[in-house]
């Protein structure tokens, strides 16, 4: 009986973390790097909270030696490392130097350390940051990680960071056991890791094991990679549905050819910008809402200066759409230079609020950006709503009106001036929100609008002029076909081809997509 119980506290006592030496201290900060990274790993598998701080000050650089002895120095306060007692460090102290193969040992064994945190969100970073380079020294702490972890997706994770870092053992028999393991895994660095091994192996056995796990991996990751080019076509066909929503008013029903459009983005970019100044500097704590203020900022902005346009400018070019044109291009011109001489030439930054950053992981190669997603979502409101506008209220009626006959509808006693500009204004303040949700993927520059102006004339015409559903269509439809193509040619050739299919399409349907019907159509 007292032999078990000897030999219980001798396991217990070998198993449980130990406190940190001053040699273990020394071993670490001096020497050559092979030495100094043993005496790491050696520490880190039975670490206290001693060590773990300890191995945080030599990540921090905040570690110097004399004498034979280490400091960890703070704020020009050094502290013992293995006592925690506040010292006087010599004069003649030197700092100790980490290279980067240092450096990346540290930030592989802090990551180890956080596997034991009570937080879920630091043990599944931790996790991630092992897969990234996993290492058999430090097993037995990932395998105890293991075998404590409740949460089943990171102990999913700690079981594929297990097998990574056996596959280097010289034990031919875990590494074909990881290389079986490692079949189901679905992410790219893990076939790196297991593209690598397959380059060093020289087992046949484990040889073959390893290319079917290869085979299996890259089968999954291929649908992984399909689905988020899929979700970049969405997200790139969204921001097109924006951008061409108040298009499809101002030349789909207006007949208007404006090249200011892109600028009206800008401004409403801008907005966005100087909504997020007012909120940083006055309101400081809630500043993860400036978004939600800055959307009817952004549109009551870009809808102004779209009435102003109207009233000065376009509303004596009605029925001359090449007037329109080169009038709305100078106009676009000086909106630029009017920015540029009020912000500045460079670009301006537009943070993301909080619930906005980091994104959505399905699976080790599909992660989806929150703002992404929330852009997609955003369009798609907009899209509900000028659709409910233009189809249900009276204004949408006057519009409609107007568009399909405006003699009459003068007849009948609407303002057709007055429907004129706000329907203008309603397109503009469309083309401010888009520049609000383009400020959250990118910087804000005078030259934004630019970038898109093109492509957003192609969705409507593709879809057929004055036609919802067709610029909806389109929209998405030109986003994911360039996705697709841009993933096997590249982006230039993507647009080239994506250009090519349009005027072709164009040539064999006129109309777009869906042909207006009814008199109109044909008068």
């Amino acid at each position: 009986m007292i032999h078990r119980l000897l030999l219980a506290l001798i396991l217990c006592a070998t198993s449980c973390a130990h406190a940190l030496t001053a040699a273990e201290a020394q071993a670490m900060a001096v020497g050559e790097s092979d030495s100094r990274i043993a005496a790491l790993n050696q520490a880190v598998s039975a670490a206290d909270d001693r060590t773990a701080a300890f191995l945080q000050a030599l990540a921090d650089d905040a570690v110097k030696t004399a004498g034979g002895k280490v400091f960890v120095v703070r704020d020009d306060k050094a502290t013992d490392p293995v006592s925690g007692e506040s010292l006087a460090v010599p004069e003649d102290a030197e700092d100790v130097i980490n290279n980067n193969r240092m450096r990346g040992e540290l930030d592989s064994a802090l990551a180890a350390l956080k596997l034991f945190s009570k937080d879920g969100r630091v043990r599944a970073a931790a996790v991630a940051e092992l897969q990234k380079e996993p290492d058999e020294s430090k097993l037995a702490l990932i395998e105890k990680a293991y075998a404590g972890e409740q949460d089943a997706a990171i102990k999913e994770q700690l079981a594929m960071v297990r097998a990574a870092a056996l596959l280097n053992s010289t034990d031919k028999a875990r590494r074909h056991e990881a290389a079986r393991l490692l079949s189901s895994a679905r992410n790219p660095a893990t076939r790196s890791l297991l593209l690598q091994r397959l380059k060093d192996e020289g087992d046949a056995e484990v040889k073959a094991a390893l290319q079917d796990s290869i085979r299996a991996m890259e089968s999954s990751l291929v649908w992984g990679e399909r689905a988020a080019a899929a979700f970049s076509g969405i997200s790139l066909g969204s921001i097109l549905l924006l951008v061409a929503l108040g298009l499809a008013i101002t030349y789909g029903l207006m007949g208007v050819i404006n090249m200011a459009h892109g600028e009206l983005m800008m401004i409403g970019a801008y907005a966005t910008y100087v909504v997020q100044g007012l909120f940083q500097k006055f309101l400081p704590g809630a500043f993860d809402w400036y978004l939600v203020a800055a959307v009817p900022v952004s549109f009551a902005a870009a809808a102004l200066m779209g009435a102003i346009l109207e009233r000065g400018v376009i509303r004596f070019l009605y029925g001359r759409p090449l007037e329109t044109l080169l009038a709305t291009w100078g106009i676009s011109l000086m909106l630029m230079q009017l920015v540029r001489t009020v912000f500045g030439a460079q670009n301006v930054g537009v943070e993301n609020p909080s619930w906005m950053s980091g994104g959505l992981a399905i699976t080790g190669n599909l992660q989806l950006p929150w703002n992404r997603i929330v852009i997609i979502g955003f369009a798609f409101a907009v899209l509900f709503g000028m659709a409910f506008l233009i189809a249900r209220t009276r204004l949408g009626l006057f519009v409609r009106g107007v568009t399909q006959n405006r003699p009459i509808a003068s007849c009948m006693g609407v303002n057709t001036a007055r429907v004129d500009t706000y329907a203008f204004a309603l397109g503009s303040g469309i083309a401010g929100l888009a520049g609000c949700a383009l400020s959250q993927i990118g910087n804000v520059g005078p030259d934004l609008g630019q970038a898109y102006i093109v492509d957003s004339f192609m969705v409507v015409v593709l879809g057929g002029v004055g036609q919802l559903a067709g610029t909806v269509y389109a929209a998405l439809g030109l986003g994911i076909l360039n996705k697709f193509i841009e993933g096997w040619a590249g982006a230039v050739l993507a647009k080239i081809a994506v250009l090519v299919i349009i005027v072709v399409f164009i040539q064999k349907r006129p109309q777009g997509l869906f042909a207006v019907k009814g008199r109109s159509a044909e008068a």
